[in-house]
């Protein structure tokens, strides 16, 4: 386990719950970008690839809460899309 991979990962932990919550208060998407988040939705996918078959430890679950936050975050992208 890298301390580093981890302190990335509790760094986007704290920021993709904030960011969720905004677009769900605002219901407005002006300025987000849904292509960044399939980037970063493919960067966390790639993640879980390697720490399910080659480095499984903790920071799996990390990848998993950061996932449902972001896919959360890019349902109401296109739930309020049209504001």
């Amino acid at each position: 386990m890298s301390v580093f991979e981890a302190g990335m990962m509790i760094c986007f932990g704290i920021s993709w719950p904030i960011a969720t919550y905004k677009t769900y208060k605002a219901k407005c998407v002006k300025g987000k970008s849904f292509t960044f988040d399939l980037l970063i939705l493919t960067g966390y996918i790639c993640g879980i690839i390697h720490k399910l078959f080659f480095y499984n430890d903790w920071v799996i679950w990390l990848y998993l809460l950061n996932t449902t936050f972001l896919l959360l975050d890019m349902f109401l992208y296109w739930k309020y899309k049209k504001c």
